[in-house]
Order: C-alpha cells, then sequence, then structure tokens
C-alpha cells in the first residue's frame, strides 16, 4: 500500500485536524485511509492513487484555509521538504501577531490622546477618532490574517469552529462601535494561538534532538587491507566488521567480536546504569561505548536496526487515536454547533420577550462565542497523549500509539507466560540420561541435529551444551517444527523427534516403566526434553530456568495496584509451572499450553473480565498477544513475532516497568481528565458570568487563551516522568 506525506502549514488545533479529514477523506477511500499528526503537523495518506490524487489533496486542504505540501520524505521532527522554509512560512504567525499587537496599540494611542486619559478612553461613549478606526481595522486583519479563511471555510461548510466564533465575535464588537475590544480580541487571539503553536514546535525541537542519535557514518575494517576506513551507515552491510571507540555513539545493531565494554543503553532500553558488553554479546546502534575499543560484527542494515524498528513501529501506531481522543472530537463536534444555538438565543429570547435592549443582550452573546471556543478542549487530550508517550519511551517502555497507552488504565487481569517472562528463558541442561544403548555423545549431536533450526530456550540449552563439550551435530533432513511441541527429522536415513513429555504421551511411544521414571524427574522440578525414533527411546534431557529476581516483588506490586486476577500460563509440565507460580506468589496457573490452548485462555479471561493483558516473548505466545487486550512483549530477548504483534514492548526487558506502565496510564487518563473538566469548567463559569452580563469580551479571550496553555503545560509534565529509579535518562522521545 502506498502512502504519501504532507505538511500542513497552519494545522495547530485538533479541530483544525477535523475540518481536513472530513475535505481530504473522500479523496483517499475514507477516514481509514488519512491520519494526521498535530505534533508534526504532518497528514499521512494510504491507499492506491492516481497520479492526481496529490494536487487534489493540496487542493483540498487549500480550500480549508491551510496549505498543503508534499514531500517523501519524512525526518525526526516531522516532515522535511526540499529546500529551506522562507522567512514567512516559518515566522508568518509571529509577524502578524506582533503587527497585530503594534497597530492596536497605536491606535489605542490615538484614543487615549483623543479623550484626554486612559480612563475616559476606555469608557467613552462616543467612539474612535477615524484615523484610529483605520488603525484598529489594520489591526484586527494583521492579527486575523490566518484565521480569517478558516473562518470563511466554516461559515461555507456550515461547521462552526473556534476561528468562526472569534470571526462573528470580533465582526459583532465592530458593528456594536467597540474597534478597542474587536482589536483586542484578534490580538489576544492570535497571541494564543502563537503561544500553543511555539509550545507545539518546543515539543518538536526536542524530539529532533532526541531522535538524531544514530551516527550517519562508521568506521570499519576494510576486508581487503585490513585498514580502517569510514562510510555513511547506510552504505554498510550485513557481516561488516565496525569499530567504535570510547565515548562514540554505536552506528548499527552488531555482535561483538572483539574487545570489552560498558555500554550506556538507555536511548534503546531506558536503563539508568551501563551495561557490560563482552565478545558474543549484542550492541544496539544509537547506544553509547562508555569504555573500551571493540569491534563487532553487523548483523541488521542500517534500516533495519533496532532503533529504527522503533521509530517505524511508532509512526505507524500514531494514527490509533485513543479512545478518549475520539470521545473528545465527537464532543466537539456537538459542542460548538449547540454554543453557536446558545448565543444565538442570548442574543435574541431576553429582547423578544422582555424588551430589553438588543444593543447589551448581542454583546453578551459575543462573550459567550469568545469563551465558547472548543480549543482548549481538543488540543488537552492528544497533547497528552503523545507527552505520556514519550515519558514511557525515556523508561524503556515503547507504546505504538495512543490507543494502547490508555488501554493499561482499565485491565483488570494479567497474564504471564513462563519462559522467558517470569523466568529468564536461558535453561541450562542439567542432566543427559541416554537409553538403549545410547551414549551421550551421541544423543547431544542428534538432538542439535534437530533443534539447530529452533528458537525455543530449551532448543537453546540443548545446542549451547553440545558446544561446549565439542559435540558436533550431523545434518537433519526434512526438518520439521511442530509448534508448541517440538520437531522432527531425518539423521542418517532414520527418522527422529524430539519433544515433551506431553508429545511423547500423545503419540504413545513411551512404556509404563519409562512413565514413572519421567514423573519422578518432574516432580522434580525439571523440564525435560525426550528424543525417540520410529522403534525405541533414544533418551532424555533434563533442563532447568531461573526465576527473574524481581518477578515476586512485580506480581506483589501488580495485586496492589487491584488487579483483579494474575495468572501464569505455560506449555511445561504441570509439576515445573506449580513451583515456578509459587516461587513468584501466583495463585492461578496453567500449564502444558499450545499455543491454541493460550488463545483460547486469554480469549475466555478477556470475555470474563472485560480487560486483560498478556505478557510473552517467544513466536508461540504471538497469537496470545494478538488475542489480548494489550500485548506486553519482552523487547530485548523476545522474538521479532511478538514484538510486531505486541501493543506495547519493554525493551530492557525489566518486569518492574509492567506496575510502572499501568500507574503511567492510570496518570495519563486522570491528567486528561483533569483538562477536560478544567477546561469544560471555566467555560461554564464564563457561560454564566456572560449572560449576567459581568463578563467581557477581554475577560473571555483572556480566559479562553489562559485555559489553553494551563492545559497544554498540563499535558506536556508527562514527559518528565520517570520510573522506579527516579533518574531521568536521555532516550527516545516519541511524540
Amino acid at each position: 500500500m502506498e502512502k504519501r506525506f504532507f505538511r500542513i502549514k497552519g494545522m495547530c488545533c485538533g479541530e483544525e485536524v477535523g475540518l481536513l479529514r472530513s475535505e481530504v477523506a473522500p479523496l483517499v477511500g475514507g477516514e481509514d485511509n488519512v491520519s494526521f499528526d498535530l505534533l508534526k503537523s504532518l497528514m499521512t495518506i494510504s491507499g492506491d492513487f492516481d497520479a492526481n490524487v496529490s494536487a487534489k489533496v493540496i487542493a483540498a486542504v487549500a480550500r480549508t484555509g491551510m496549505e498543503a505540501v508534499a514531500s517523501d520524505t519524512i525526518c525526526a521532527s516531522g516532515v522535511c521538504p526540499a529546500g529551506e522554509e522562507r522567512l514567512w512560512e516559518e515566522h508568518g504567525r509571529f509577524f502578524s501577531c506582533v503587527a497585530g499587537g503594534v497597530l492596536l496599540a497605536a491606535a489605542f494611542v490615538l484614543q487615549v490622546v483623543r479623550a484626554g486619559d486612559i480612563l475616559a478612553a476606555l469608557t467613552s461613549e462616543s467612539g474612535a477618532p477615524p484615523l484610529a478606526i483605520i488603525l484598529y481595522f489594520s489591526s484586527i486583519l494583521a492579527g486575523g490574517w490566518f484565521v480569517l479563511p478558516k473562518a470563511l471555510y466554516a461559515a461555507r461548510k456550515l461547521k462552526a469552529d473556534m476561528n468562526l466564533l472569534m470571526t462573528v465575535a470580533v465582526v459583532g464588537a465592530i458593528f456594536l462601535g467597540k474597534w478597542l475590544e474587536a482589536g483586542s480580541v484578534t490580538f489576544l487571539f492570535s497571541l494564543a494561538l502563537l503561544l500553543e503553536s511555539w509550545s507545539l514546535d518546543k515539543a518538536k525541537r526536542e524530539i529532533a534532538s532526541l531522535l538524531d542519535i544514530a551516527p550517519r557514518t562508521a568506521r570499519f575494517l576494510c576486508p581487503h587491507d585490513g585498514e580502517i576506513e569510514e562510510k555513511p551507515v547506510d552504505e554498510i552491510g550485513i557481516g561488516t566488521t565496525v569499530v567504535v571507540r570510547p565515548g562514540e555513539r554505536i552506528p548499527l545493531d552488531g555482535v561483538i567480536t572483539r574487545g570489552t565494554t560498558c555500554v550506556n543503553q538507555a536511548p534503546i532500553t531506558g536503563e539508568s546504569t551501563a551495561i557490560a558488553r563482552t565478545v558474543g554479546e549484542e550492541v544496539f546502534a544509537g547506544t553509547i561505548n562508555e569504555e573500551g575499543v571493540i569491534e563487532f560484527r553487523t548483523t541488521r542494515l542500517s534500516s533495519d536496526t533496532t532503533l529504527s524498528r522503533i521509530l517505524r513501529m511508532v509512526e505507524e501506531g500514531r494514527s490509533r487515536r485513543a479512545p478518549a481522543e475520539q470521545w473528545v472530537d465527537k464532543f466537539a463536534k456537538v459542542y460548538t454547533p449547540l454554543m453557536m444555538i446558545i448565543a444565538l438565543a442570548i442574543i435574541a429570547v431576553p429582547p423578544i420577550l422582555t424588551g430589553a435592549s438588543w444593543s447589551i443582550w448581542f454583546y453578551r452573546g459575543l462573550v459567550l462565542l469568545v469563551i465558547a471556543c472548543p480549543c482548549a478542549l481538543v488540543i488537552s487530550t492528544p497533547v497528552t497523549i503523545v507527552a505520556g508517550l514519550g515519558s514511557a519511551a525515556r523508561n524503556g517502555v515503547l507504546i505504538k500509539g495512543g490507543a494502547y497507552l490508555e488501554a493499561p488504565a482499565r485491565i483488570r487481569a494479567i497474564a504471564f507466560d513462563k519462559t522467558g517472562t517470569l523466568t529468564y528463558g536461558e535453561p541450562a541442561v542439567k542432566q543427559v540420561m541416554p537409553v538403549d544403548n545410547h551414549s551421550e555423545a551421541t544423543l547431544l549431536a542428534n538432538a542439535s541435529a534437530l533443534e539447530v533450526h529452533s528458537t525455543h530456550p530449551f532448543a537453546r540449552a540443548i545446542l549451547r551444551h553440545a558446544q561446549s563439550l565439542g559435540i558436533r551435530a550431523p545434518v537433519a533432513e526434512s526438518f520439521t517444527v511442530l509448534p508448541g511441541q517440538g520437531a522432527e527429522g531425518s539423521i542418517g536415513g532414520k527418522t527422529y523427534w524430539i519433544g515433551s513429555h506431553r508429545m511423547l504421551e500423545r503419540w504413545r511411544r513411551e512404556s509404563p516403566v519409562f512413565h514413572d521414571e519421567i514423573e519422578k524427574i518432574e516432580e522434580a522440578g525439571n523440564s525435560l526434553m525426550v528424543m525417540w525414533c520410529d522403534d525405541h527411546i533414544c533418551g532424555l534431557v533434563t533442563v532447568a530456568d531461573r526465576v527473574r529476581p524481581e518477578a515476586r516483588e512485580v506480581v506483589s506490586a501488580l495485586k496492589a495496584l487491584g488487579l483483579e486476577k494474575i495468572v501464569m500460563i505455560s506449555g511445561d509440565n504441570n509439576k515445573t509451572a506449580a513451583l515456578i507460580a509459587a516461587a513468584v506468589g501466583i495463585d492461578e496457573f496453567h500449564s502444558e499450553l499450545l499455543p491454541g490452548d493460550k488463545v483460547r485462555l486469554v480469549t475466555r479471561l478477556n470475555r470474563e473480565l472485560g480487560a486483560i493483558a498478556m505478557v510473552g516473548d517467544g513466536i508461540n505466545d504471538a497469537p496470545a498477544l494478538a488475542a489480548a487486550t494489550v500485548g506486553i512483549a519482552m523487547g530485548a530477548m523476545g522474538s521479532d513475532a511478538a514484538i510486531e504483534t505486541a501493543d506495547i514492548a519493554l525493551m530492557s526487558d525489566d518486569l518492574s516497568k509492567i506496575p510502572w506502565l499501568i500507574r503511567h496510564s492510570r496518570k495519563t487518563m486522570a491528567v486528561i481528565r483533569q483538562n477536560v473538566f478544567f477546561a469544560l469548567l471555566v467555560k461554564c463559569l464564563f457561560i454564566a458570568l456572560a449572560a449576567a452580563g459581568v463578563a467581557t469580551l477581554w475577560e473571555a479571550i483572556a480566559a479562553d487563551m489562559g485555559t489553553s496553555l494551563i492545559v497544554i503545560f498540563n499535558g506536556l509534565r508527562m514527559v518528565k516522568i520517570t520510573g522506579r529509579s527516579g533518574k531521568r535518562t536521555r532516550s527516545i522521545l516519541l511524540l
């Protein structure tokens, strides 16, 4: 599916997003094919397009009073069009506001000179002198330069928005001869928009500085002469040996082949302390080599590094708006026209029914129009959501969009996969037990031949053990993975199988005596893999995993947060699962589950409890992650399938991030509620004051401007939230 990007000049509020969506969506096949990023002033359309679609979209945007610039390039802070912006395009809103303010001040000075003093100028009923009126009118044109085109569009479409409300209020004030108030409202409104734009630009600049963390070049060893050369990272292939000196950022993902160092992985995982890394261990692009010189072999291209994947997944997740955002947008669509109707009622009903002054009630209706502007209400939610996404990334928690930031606040239960989640997922071989005249070396060699293609932790344990003993595995032909069970293949013309005890039972390949022996091993808390061929059992390998030390503390923290149910699910045998569950303090567990069984269990819990999170790391967990309300993947060691399927990834594999995530989600929702409540409270108060004739246009616009700024900065507080260490880390700010 093709994607095209447009930078939208003049898009600074959620209401304008609604206007653009209604105008552009019919051209690209519906609302599902158009998405917006308010902080980046970015519109993305997707689908199969004809050659003229860009021109049609640009024309449609122009009808709204905004301007679209097409671009095929995206940088950290948004779309990067060819060439630099012109002065007016970059600072036009500032010049417009300043010009409006200067002309307003000049007009007021003339009015003060005419009236004799400031108080007389403010209270005089005789009006402003002609030259002052010209200056006031010029001030209104300058301050409303970016507002009037949008207001005219809204009027043509019969869609009341903040620009139309302000324009009607200003025209009404002019009609009443209140030029000073008309100019003041225009200037204050343009100032509010300017300050709002500056606050969003500040966030953009922070994004650009934080995301530009991967080096653009890399030093590598030339394979011909061993000399160190330097190239752009885009030209470095997989398998290249790269050299990184102390204090430098690592340019690509890879595995260390020479040297020992400590790596600051905060940009990727959010960990506040450097991690020791040596030969054979993985390093990530964008992290910092703090100590020794290292050489590493690249394992991914620059376009496919962990950092690149993080950015790509978050960009794709931006279009998944949180339910709170959707609710506010729907509310604003009803709220704004309703305020227009109420304002008309205030203007017309009292004079008609009581014979009151039309000018007095007309003025009160104008005040209501000003305070009714929904900008503070609409802008509060997306700013809070993107700030929450940014602080989560700072703490090593990758959340793929606002929809998944809100979801953890609502979960009532959580299901943990055992291996690789509550345990390290790196079990070690404890005992090799050959039978039927097989030797230990033969058993390990044949087992390695079948497990060499598997990513299961038990398979990796067998391979490591065989390698440590110097055992070379033969080549297995006709190899087949049996998901959730084991594997089969042909070795030396004979078919072999390796799998769990449950698999052996289902295939009815064991004797009663062998069954009893295996039961004793499992009752001791060991996991095992059995190997057999057509006519006999070859032997078994016992393995054991280690429980993560923070697991019990995390389970206690989740219980303290009020979750109704914490469940452990595992494909392992019942006895091993019971021991692990007891060790971490989980009361309910389900063992010997195939991938389909995990999906059915998660689906049932989701249906019974309403919302459940699933935490897993392996490819077998991917279906269950997709079935849960929120899928959480252990990102550092988890499989690509699990990370791609999950809604949230823990980039440091730190389980303590899960209670933090739930608290963070609840905090984000609390800030959104604060913003919505505060914005509505201020508006209700001024609606009452306007109806009573107490509030003025100045006070109304000042209250609206102040409310907008308060909710923006209240939302941006979420950027500074840190994890349990209390330390702020320089990491990816994905806003």
